[in-house]
This record gives C-alpha cells, structure tokens and sequence, in this order.
C-alpha cells in the first residue's frame, strides 16, 4: 500500500476524493428532488382533476360585421 501513495500525494487525492463525494452526493440529492415520490420539500404532486383535463372547449365567438 506504501507503494501507491509514493505515486500520489496523500493531500491531493484526499482533497479530490472529497470533491468528488461532495458533487456525486449533491447529485443524487438534486436527481431525488425532481422525483414526484421521493421530494421532501413539496412531497409528492398533485395530480390534476378529470373534469378540468376533460372540460370541454369554449362555444365560439360570433364575429360581427
């Protein structure tokens, strides 16, 4: 195990570990929160009524010449 660390300096590649955990945590959080189950700030979306998706359209207007 020596061996490695005489290739690498120890406080570089704590650092970039480090970094490197920071972003992929970071990551994974903001993946979750865009998720409808697993938001823990809105919680889960609710979905919109059948009868507002399903209105029907508006009569049209009479045009007056």
């Amino acid at each position: 195990m020596w061996r490695i660390w005489r290739l690498f300096d120890p406080l570089r590649a704590m650092v970039a570990q480090g970094i490197f955990l920071f972003a992929l945590a970071a990551m994974i959080h903001l993946i979750l929160l865009s998720t409808n189950r697993y938001n823990w700030f809105d919680g889960p979306r609710k979905p919109a009524p059948a009868a507002a998706q399903n209105a029907p359209m508006p009569a049209p207007v009479a045009e007056k010449s």
